[in-house]
């Protein structure tokens, strides 16, 4: 293959794998604005380079355990209110009831999400633990991914700021965790600005939760949200701060780059959605700042143009349900998976199923964990295509 040889000399370096810094790459990202040819054929070439021709997806199914949260967002739809049609308190049978229906579906990934610590701020939340056993979701998450386990998926739990001993439990039936940073910028939890009324989306809070997962040895998914009112200095300060976390314990497994949509009936329905050149230059800059990094977009949230993302350098579609809403999304439904499958094979690229954990993460999870992937699991560490198609 011929190098690549730009005019960029930062991109120029990138490419012969030097660390670049802050200020180069928004250097690179004011360049791009103009013409983002170079970045975007940069991103491209190492994409190609540590992940070949491959782009995976997790088959899941999305458990809304419980959506009362003690936080407010500006833009988020996913919360209720205890009188809200939308409330979610899912009892066990519920829970059991939709694992088996996802087994039959073939899903991989079972996806438990909760709101932030719900029992802290409502008496409901309180009453609907105590009449399924439990003191605290924690104790709750704990149990379904037990259940899970038992069926043969496998648990991911995204439940906001869990602590360190909440985290050490789940690590015992948890394949992986979640949490996103959203943006390191405390401008942004100001008055008027969307985490104003989330204490938990204090990026010190949040860091300190991913601080957490590294030394437990837990991997980790996280990720940016874009379009939200940030700067694009915000942006690269947290995908450094990721990168950062990353150097040091080596179990962040994936960047999520989420593209802000505005919701009806949240405070910031009136806010753009985020520009789509925006959040591409955003995307190729995420691959080379961390260059061998599992980068995703959610293929939902860009219904029209998903594909059109593999050129710029993710490698990933995140989980999509057959069977569940986004319940985070709701107005955004899943893309089929055969639509998925057709449209990433016409980019050229070959579309395989993974497990909520990366294969080269495998080493952080338990031997209990790991035989029972084996059950479905290929060569490469992968599910087997007979299974999941």
């Amino acid at each position: 293959m011929n190098k690549l040889v730009l005019n960029s000399e930062s991109l120029n370096n990138v490419l012969d794998n030097k660390v670049i810094s802050r200020q180069s790459v928004i250097g690179i990202y004011q360049n791009a604005v103009e013409d983002p040819s170079e970045l975007f054929s940069t991103a491209q070439n190492l994409r190609k380079k540590f992940k070949k021709n491959s782009v995976t997806f997790s088959k899941k199914v999305f458990f809304n355990i419980v959506n009362l949260c003690k936080d407010t967002c500006s833009y988020c739809t996913y919360k209720a209110e205890p009188k809200e049609e939308k409330l979610s308190l899912m009892s066990k049978q519920q829970i059991l009831e939709l694992l088996q229906l996802a087994k039959k579906y073939r899903c991989v990934e079972a996806l438990f999400v909760t709101g932030e610590k719900p029992e802290q701020k409502y008496q409901e939340a309180r009453d609907w633990l105590k009449e399924n056993g439990f003191k605290s979701t924690t104790e709750y998450l704990i149990h379904a991914s037990e259940l899970a386990l038992e069926l043969g998926l496998f648990p991911h739990t995204n439940a906001g700021n869990l602590n360190f001993e909440e985290m050490k439990e789940l690590k015992k039936t948890n394949v992986s965790m979640g949490l996103m940073l959203e943006n390191v910028s405390e401008r942004l939890t100001e008055k008027g600005m969307p985490h104003y009324l989330a204490a938990s989306k204090r990026p010190k809070a949040r860091l300190e939760v991913l601080e957490n997962s590294g030394k437990l040895g837990i991997p980790m998914t996280t990720g940016i949200l874009v379009g939200i009112g940030e700067t694009v200095e915000e942006i690269i300060d947290s995908i450094l701060a990721i990168k950062t976390l990353h150097q040091k314990y080596g179990n962040i497994q994936e960047v999520i780059l989420q593209n802000f949509q505005p919701k009806p009936d949240t405070m910031m329905k009136n806010s753009p959605s985020a520009d789509e050149n925006y959040f591409k230059i955003i995307v190729a800059l995420t691959r080379i700042i961390m260059p061998e990094m599992n980068i995703q977009i959610p293929p939902n949230l860009s219904p029209k143009s998903y594909q059109s993302f593999l050129s710029v350098g993710i490698n990933d579609w995140g989980g999509i349900s057959p069977l569940t809403p986004d319940f985070v999304n709701p107005e955004f439904s899943w893309p089929e998976i055969d639509k998925v499958d057709e449209n990433s094979k016409n980019s050229g690229f070959e579309l395989k199923c993974r497990f909520p954990i990366y294969p080269e993460f495998f080493s952080f999870i338990s031997k209990e964990l790991r035989d029972k992937m084996l059950v479905i699991e290929n060569g490469e560490g992968l599910v087997k295509e007979e299974y999941w198609r």
